[in-house]
């Protein structure tokens, strides 16, 4: 399967909602990237490059945000440079598949883009109201998934704290801990640059847990009319016989699975038994 076939098939598959905010981002990316070498090559206008990236990015200034509303959205799309996407792409890849194998697409989507506007809202409200951020309202811009990817990460943590990741030099490091020490790295960084960032990656991470402890109460975030423009159409239909099993037609209440996450929270996943496994795993196709 070549690249372009690949990709087709990423956004015609209902399972594959960790690829698809990839590939979003790194082709955003990209085509900036583009730009800015045919700028360079052609001594074109680089400023108007940045210009319009700059309506893509979330201003700190309430007033500014009013003219481009959608930037609390297109910003998540956006980097500043190779290594900043690199890391936020291997970050939302490594435990954001995690999150994805345990609650499925639409917790994933949900985890991550009301993550990232969470924390966009967070950074805005900050910027309004501390003292020491006045005098940068008018010239301050966020840009970047990380705040996103944090949300991920945590939300993952949440529902799996014990969840062992082997980290070179470390060793075995337990999930809660890797969350843990990401937020407060991010807050003690506040005052050594970039302090938007940070903050909205803080926001980003709040969402996360408090996404998590929603959950286990309401089961889902939006309803379901939303998530109509992230399925892909099926081309195989799949017909039962009539003597299949009433278990696996039966699609698994809410409150069982609220039942079987309040029991992942307390006592992890390997606790369950495999028809509540095999619950859990029916729901996250849905």
């Amino acid at each position: 399967m070549n690249l372009i076939n690949e990709i087709k098939y990423t956004f015609s598959n209902n399972d594959h909602a960790i690829k698809r905010i990839i590939i979003i981002n790194v082709a955003v990316f990209l085509t900036f990237a583009i730009f800015h070498v045919f700028a360079f090559l052609f001594r074109l206008d680089a400023m108007a490059v940045h210009h319009f990236k700059t309506h893509l990015m979330l201003p700190a200034s309430f007033t500014t945000f009013i003219s481009q509303p959608w930037s609390l959205l297109t910003c998540m799309f956006l980097h500043d440079g190779f290594f900043h996407i690199l890391f936020n792409m291997l970050w939302l890849f490594w435990i954001g598949s995690l999150l994805h194998e345990y609650l499925g697409n639409r917790k994933v989507y949900e985890a991550y883009f009301a993550g990232g506007v969470f924390g966009g809202l967070v950074f805005m409200l900050c910027y309004q109201l501390l003292p020491v951020f006045q005098n940068q309202l008018s010239t301050t811009y966020a840009l970047g998934a990380s705040a996103g990817v944090l949300s991920v990460v945590v939300a993952a943590a949440t529902l799996l704290p014990n969840y062992p990741f082997q980290l070179l030099f470390f060793g075995t490091v337990r999930l809660k801990y890797i969350a843990l020490i990401s937020v407060l790295l991010d807050f003690i960084s506040i005052p050594s640059g970039n302090a938007g960032g940070h903050i909205a990656h803080i926001g980003g991470a709040l969402f996360g847990y408090l996404y998590i402890k929603y959950i286990y109460k309401y089961g889902t975030l939006l309803p379901d009319k939303w998530w109509s423009i992230f399925r892909g159409k099926s081309k195989v239909k799949i017909h039962y016989q009539q003597t299949q099993s009433k278990t696996w037609k039966a699609k698994p209440s809410q409150d069982e699975i609220d039942r079987i996450l309040d029991k992942i929270s307390k006592s992890g996943y390997d606790s369950l038994t495999k028809n509540e496994k095999d619950m859990l795993f029916k729901a996250s196709k849905e």
